[in-house]
């Protein structure tokens, strides 16, 4: 028999509960700063965004940042609009080819048994300890040799390459009984047939986290742009946000300078937006990956 005051997780509000509030309020909070900040900063007019001491919220919020913003974008050669598009092809087709790889590649080093597994295996985790930047030039040597370079294909596949997703996948499909499978393959159940009815509802969680950790590094990243493709109707809407926002920057005059900083601000929030709206309803699927990720 289990009592409210005694369980370690009370359904209701106990007082032995305080404690724990008492910490994880403030903390909370703490860790909203940085969101509330972002917001405050896209409605500052410009003489709050140069006031000194800085302000942290805004007092007379405006829309003239997001207004110079959109006036500046319908002045440019190819429409936002075009921008816009390829950043969501680009990002959903990465995200699909992405949870397509971790979940195929996860099931084949968790349940498979091959030559130079544990080789594929220790290389995937020396990968972690790598920065995107390191490898900024062997993506480049990779993506020119095979003649991606100015090519749709440029903004993919270089960051299919996902080591974390790989290793929280696997992680997964580790915990699942080997029993479930092998009573599949006796009922004639192919790998495919496996992966589908049975590995992939049980590893949703990891997927989810996954999904939500490709969506964010594709769709905040002008690297593919800046590198690899020279026709603008192909670059990404982040590409044109920060070269948008840079040009003004660059001019010696100060009110086309102190307007680039609305504007940059502006479109911090408008880049910010969506990974914060995917985290928002994708979130239980993301701390159940941290739970479950670690040692069985």
């Amino acid at each position: 028999m289990a009592y409210h005051g005694t369980k370690i997780n009370p359904t209701r509000f106990s007082i032995s509960q305080l404690k724990f509030y008492i910490i994880l309020v403030p903390l909370s909070l703490f860790m909203l700063l940085p969101i509330v900040y972002i917001i405050n900063q896209a409605f500052k007019p410009l003489d709050e965004l140069f006031a000194f001491p800085p302000r942290f919220f805004v007092r007379n919020p405006t829309l003239k940042n997001f207004q110079e913003l959109f006036r500046t974008a319908s002045s440019t050669g190819v429409p936002m609009s075009r921008y816009l598009l390829n950043s969501i092809l680009v990002t959903l087709g990465t995200m699909a080819l992405t949870l397509l790889i971790v979940v195929t590649s996860g099931y084949a080093l968790s349940k498979k048994k091959f030559k130079a597994k544990k080789t594929l295996l220790n290389i995937n985790q020396m990968a972690l300890m790598f920065v995107p930047v390191s490898v900024m030039i062997p993506r480049y040597l990779v993506v020119v040799n095979l003649g991606l370079d100015n090519n749709f294909l440029a903004h993919i596949v270089p960051m299919l390459a996902t080591p974390v997703g790989l290793f929280l996948v696997k992680q997964f499909i580790d915990q699942i009984p080997d029993s479930i499978l092998e009573a599949a393959r006796l009922d004639g159940a192919k790998d495919f047939y496996i992966i589908r009815k049975i590995i992939i509802p049980l590893v949703r969680p990891a997927l989810a986290t996954v999904a939500i950790l490709t969506f964010q590094a594709v769709w905040n990243s002008a690297e593919s742009s800046n590198l690899y493709v020279t026709d603008e109707t192909i670059k990404t809407f982040a590409f044109y946000l920060n070269s948008l926002t840079a040009s003004n920057f660059s001019t010696s005059t100060g009110a086309v300078s102190i307007a680039g900083a609305g504007m940059a601000a502006a479109s911090g929030l408008i880049m910010f937006l969506p990974n914060l709206i995917i985290f928002i309803f994708m979130q239980s699927k993301v701390m159940s990956t941290m739970v479950h990720s670690g040692i069985k």
